[in-house]
């Protein structure tokens, strides 16, 4: 079989998103940042929103995708991209605008403008990506830390007590007036990608019908950050982050 009929349409199974560029990405081995990088791709070029999308980029370890994905992007102050996202879509509703934040950027510097711009109604999407852990800036530990959860700042694990009790964002946002679609979802498997896929591209649809505002956790796993192979820091993920983050869609209106 030639070159010219292996790659044939009809024999072609899976193909890098024409959005995503060459630049070699800075992420540990076993991040999940890369693999929801490719969904929010793919999804943008399948509804041909190539030319309409912005996206809003603010500090953690996810700074650079705007270096990754060639989209119109704007850079936002640690913690307030749902602000800025704000603005920007009303300024332009035509377009899809949506955020892209971890744990400790949306859920701690970051409270007040999420609950905020969802409780609003703000007609964007919020992606959120939780690894229950400051990756970025040394393993510190996040809102969403797991009680008992070890971190460079809690080294003898989460103490209730000293520390309080996790915070669990997406299920304040089901409960908030202007919200439409709340999901959490991973990607550790084949499975969840596929599922994580099509939550992003619900959310994003959501927004461009103006139904309201959207939020997509992925629980994630940090295996520099956990000290695990990335084999071992998705099982932790399943046996200890789904229990207290179950997987699902929590409000779809």
């Amino acid at each position: 079989m030639t070159k010219e009929e292996i790659i044939r349409p009809e024999n072609l199974v899976k193909k890098k998103p024409t959005l995503m560029n060459d630049k070699p990405m800075h992420y540990c081995a076993g991040c999940s940042h890369g693999v929801v990088h490719k969904l929010i791709a793919e999804v943008i070029e399948e509804m041909h929103m190539e030319h309409d999308t912005i996206g809003i980029s603010p500090v953690g370890c996810a700074v650079f995708i705007y270096k990754y994905i060639d989209i119109d992007w704007q850079e936002a102050a640690h913690g307030r991209a749902p602000a800025l996202a704000t603005g920007i879509k009303r300024l332009w509703p035509s377009k899809l605008v949506f955020t892209y934040q971890g744990d400790g950027d949306l859920a701690c510097i970051g409270t007040a403008e999420t609950i905020h711009a969802l409780n609003r109604g703000e007609n964007i999407t919020i992606i959120f990506i939780n690894n229950g852990i400051y990756g970025m800036t040394g393993g510190q530990m996040a809102p969403t830390t797991l009680v008992g959860m070890k971190t460079s700042t809690s080294p003898y694990g989460r103490d209730v007590k000293l520390h309080g009790y996790p915070l669990n964002i997406t299920g304040i946002a089901a409960t908030l007036e202007g919200t439409a679609y709340v999901t959490r979802q991973s990607v550790q498997t084949v499975a969840a990608i596929r599922k994580a896929k099509k939550a992003i591209r619900k959310a994003f649809e959501s927004s461009m019908a103006g139904k309201g505002s959207n939020l997509v956790e992925i629980v994630s796993t940090c295996n520099s950050g956990w000290k695990m192979t990335p084999e071992k820091a998705n099982t932790w993920m399943e046996e200890n982050m789904f229990p207290n983050y179950p997987l699902g869609d929590l409000k779809d209106k």
